[in-house]
């Protein structure tokens, strides 16, 4: 059942589709890798890229993804430090932008995936019975 939703599909990165292949070609902090997605889905043969560009959309969900970061940073920084101050926040967003820039750039193209595919639990089958 948790297979179903579009929340599985984004924390293991799977299509958005069938949830069952790879949405990402490598890990996101794989540098040679980072952030290309599969031409097709390899289990349902899904076309990932609808047109040309189609990912740029995505730039929207990861300037949110950004804001919910400093947002966090934020809030973390006033609960566990005594005294807040802007060079302390400003190390605090640089080094968490650092840390967690590639797994945010993956994140936005499998976010942003999500609003234009839906799952269908037929489609790894209808792909096995097209292909055999």
């Amino acid at each position: 059942m948790l297979k179903e939703t579009k929340l599985y599909s984004v924390l293991f990165m799977k299509c958005p589709v069938c949830r069952e292949g790879d949405f990402l070609k490598g890990h996101p902090y794989k540098f040679s890798s980072m952030g290309k997605v599969h031409k097709r889905c390899s289990c349902c043969n899904t076309k990932f890229e609808l047109e040309t560009g189609f990912y740029q959309g995505s730039y929207y969900v990861s300037y949110a993804l950004g804001v919910a970061l400093f947002m966090a940073v934020v809030l973390l920084n006033y609960i566990f430090r005594e005294e807040l101050t802007p060079s302390s926040l400003m190390i605090s967003f640089v080094v968490s932008l650092i840390v967690l820039f590639p797994l945010l750039y993956a994140l936005s193209k499998i976010i942003w995936a999500q609003f234009f595919f839906n799952y269908d639990r037929t489609a790894s089958k209808k792909s096995k019975v097209t292909s055999a």
